[in-house]
């Protein structure tokens, strides 16, 4: 099973192998190993963002030196469920020109709505 964690930059599909962490206090932004949890004010990357990853202006960057590896496989069952429902939830590429049938009166997402049995 893939990490369901991705890179936090937009348009990049690519698994996170490194988080980034902001310490406005000290004028530090550190880049290391992916965290174990995702946290709200850290942004997970992949490795070519994470590597190519410049500070502001004034600011130093703290990045950690050895390879980044993504995190192992997990077998929980709660992630794998919310993997499946976001896969789910992705908009489907289906044929525009297939006709809608007469169950089918509106759709929202992987959501159907269907109208009461008559």
């Amino acid at each position: 099973m893939r990490s369901p964690r991705r890179c936090s930059r937009n348009g990049c599909p690519k698994p996170a192998v490194a988080t980034l962490t902001y310490v406005y206090a000290d004028s530090t932004a550190v880049v290391g190993p992916l965290a174990a949890f995702a946290e709200p004010h850290t942004y997970d990357l992949c490795e070519q963002h994470a590597r190519s990853l410049t500070a502001p202006r004034g600011w130093d960057l703290v990045r950690h030196d050895g390879e980044f590896e993504p995190p192992p496989p997990t077998s929980d069952d709660l992630v794998a469920l919310a993997e499946a429902v976001r896969e789910a939830g992705r908009p489907s590429r289906r044929d525009e020109s297939a006709p809608v049938t007469d169950t089918q009166v509106g759709r929202r997402g992987h959501l159907r709505v269907i109208p009461p049995a008559q």
